[in-house]
C-alpha cells in the first residue's frame, strides 16, 4: 500500500519565484522525461515482475519517483505563484494562469498533456532495465540544463538533490542489469542470424560539404566486425554481393535431415496404424455425430498419408514407415476402451470414445509439429507446407471432438434431471 508523508524528500525553498522558470520546471513534472513517467514506468514493471528481488527494487525506486514528482511539483507551483495575482506574469503564460489558476498540471512545458505513450514497458526485464537506465540518464541532462537556466540558490539546491538521484537509480538499474548475468547484445531468447549480425553496413558514403568523411572506428572494424559496402551500392549492376541474407541461422544439415526423415517414417507407421483403427471406432460409435466425425476424419487421415508419401519424394528418400511404438499403444488402448464400452451407456461409452480418439489426436499434434519445425529449420518449404496442412486437420479434428464431448456431457446429465423432476 502507499503510505503519504507530509514532508518532502527534500525541503523545497525558493526565494525569487520565476513563473517562466516555473513554466520550464513542468517538464520534469508532466514531460516524457519527468517524475511521473519514471514512476508509473518502474511501478508498472515492477507489477508485472515475476522476479522478487528485482521486483523489490523497481517498486523502490518507482515509490522515490512519486516522491520526487511531489518535490518538483512543490518548486513548480511555488516559482508559478505569481501567475495567480500578477497580469504580467500572467500574460507570460495564459494556460496556467487562466486554465489553471495558476498551479501545477499534468503537462509539460510547452502545454502538450502527459501521455502515457511515454512509458516503456516491455515485460522481459533486462530490456525494461536498460530502458530505466536510458530513462534516468535522458532525466539527469533534464535537471542539468534546468539548473544551467536557473538562478535561484534554493531552487539549485533542490534540483541538484533530484539529478544526483537519477544518477544512483542508473547505478543501481545498471548493477540489478548485470547481476543476472546476462551478455550485453542478448535480448530475448531467438538467436541472431550469425554473421549478418557482425556486418556494418557502411550506408553513409562520400564527403560531405561540411568535411564529413566515412570514418572506421570500434563500431565498424576490429572486434569480429565485417565491414560491408551499402545494400544500395551492392544492388549497381556488377556489384558483388557480401550481404548475409539468410533469415536463421545455418544449421548441421547432416544430423537434422536424418531425424526429419525418421520422424515422417513415424508419423507414416502412425497414420497407417489409424486408417485401420478409424473404421472399428466408428462401428463402435453410437451417436452419429461422432461416428461421422470419425469417417471424415478417415477421409483426412487417408490423405495425410500421401502428404507423408509426397514429402519422402520431396526429400529424394523412400516411403519406408518406422515402427511407431506410442500409436501401438494409444490404438491397443483404444480397443481396450471399445471393449469395456459394450457394458456402458451410450453417452459415457463415446465419451470415453473420445477420450481415447483424443490422445491420439494431441500425439499426432505433437509429431507432425515436431516434423515441420525441423522442415523449417533445414528450410524445406514444400515439405513444411504439407505438414502444415495436416498438423491443421488434427488441430481442427482435437477441436470437433471437444465440441461433441460437451453435447454429449448435456445428454449425459438429462436422465438424471428428468428423474428429479419426476420425484
Amino acid at each position: 500500500m502507499y503510505h503519504h508523508v507530509k514532508k518532502l524528500m527534500f525541503t523545497v525553498r525558493v526565494d525569487e519565484p520565476d513563473p517562466r522558470f516555473g513554466n520550464m520546471l513542468l517538464e520534469q513534472f508532466g514531460g516524457a522525461n519527468g517524475e511521473l513517467a519514471a514512476a508509473m514506468q518502474y511501478s508498472i514493471q515492477g507489477l508485472n515482475c515475476e522476479d522478487p528481488d528485482r521486483k523489490d527494487l523497481l517498486m523502490d525506486i518507482g515509490t522515490e519517483e512519486l516522491s520526487h514528482l511531489e518535490v518538483v511539483g512543490t518548486l513548480a507551483r511555488m516559482h508559478l505563484k505569481p501567475t495567480k495575482f500578477d497580469r504580467q506574469a500572467a500574460e507570460a503564460d495564459p494556460l496556467i494562469a487562466i486554465a489553471g489558476g495558476g498551479g501545477i498540471n499534468l503537462f509539460n512545458s510547452q502545454g502538450n498533456p502527459w501521455t502515457a505513450d511515454y512509458l516503456k514497458i516491455t515485460g522481459e526485464l533486462d530490456v525494461d532495465l536498460r530502458s530505466n537506465i536510458a530513462a534516468e540518464a535522458r532525466a539527469k541532462i533534464v535537471y542539468e540544463r534546468l539548473i544551467n537556466f536557473c538562478d535561484d540558490a534554493g531552487t539549485k539546491d533542490a534540483l541538484q538533490f533530484l539529478m544526483t538521484r537519477e544518477i544512483t537509480h542508473m547505478k543501481a538499474f545498471a548493477l540489478a542489469l548485470e547481476s543476472m548475468n546476462k551478455p550485453a547484445f542478448s535480448v530475448g531468447r531467438i538467436a541472431p542470424t550469425p554473421g549478418l549480425v557482425d556486418q556494418f553496413f557502411n550506408d553513409s558514403t562520400g564527403t560531405g560539404e561540411h568535411g564529413e568523411i566515412d570514418t572506421r572506428g570500434p563500431w565498424n572494424e576490429g572486434n569480429g566486425w565485417v565491414f560491408t559496402e551499402s545494400p544500395a551500392i551492392q544492388a549497381e549492376p556488377g556489384a558483388g554481393t557480401v550481404i548475409v541474407t539468410e533469415s536463421s541461422p545455418p544449421v548441421d544439415q547432416a544430423g537434422l535431415d536424418d531425424l526429419l526423415i525418421d520422424e515422417l517414417r513415424d508419423i507414416l507407421h502412425a497414420e497407417k496404424q489409424l486408417t485401420k483403427a478409424l473404421p472399428k471406432m466408428a462401428e463402435a460409435a453410437r451417436f452419429d455425430q461422432l461416428r461421422e466425425l470419425f469417417e471424415q476424419h478417415l477421409a483426412e487421415t487417408e490423405n495425410q498419408v500421401e502428404r507423408i508419401n509426397e514429402c519422402f519424394e520431396l526429400l529424394g528418400k523412400t516411403a519406408r514407415a518406422k515402427p511407431c511404438k506410442g500409436m501401438m499403444g494409444l490404438v491397443e488402448e483404444g480397443q481396450e476402451v471399445m471393449a469395456e464400452g459394450e457394458e456402458k451407456e451410450d453417452a459415457a461409452a463415446d465419451l470415453a470414445l473420445i477420450g481415447a480418439a483424443q490422445r491420439v489426436e494431441h500425439y499426432e499434434i505433437s509429431a507432425y509439429t515436431t516434423a515441420k519445425n525441423l522442415a523449417q529449420q533445414l528450410r524445406h518449404s514444400a515439405v513444411v507446407a504439407l505438414l502444415s496442412k495436416s498438423l491443421a486437420e488434427e488441430e481442427n479434428s482435437d477441436q470437433l471432438l471437444n465440441q461433441v464431448a460437451r453435447s454429449l456431457m448435456s445428454v449425459a446429465k438429462m436422465p438424471a434431471a428428468i428423474e428429479q423432476a419426476e420425484q
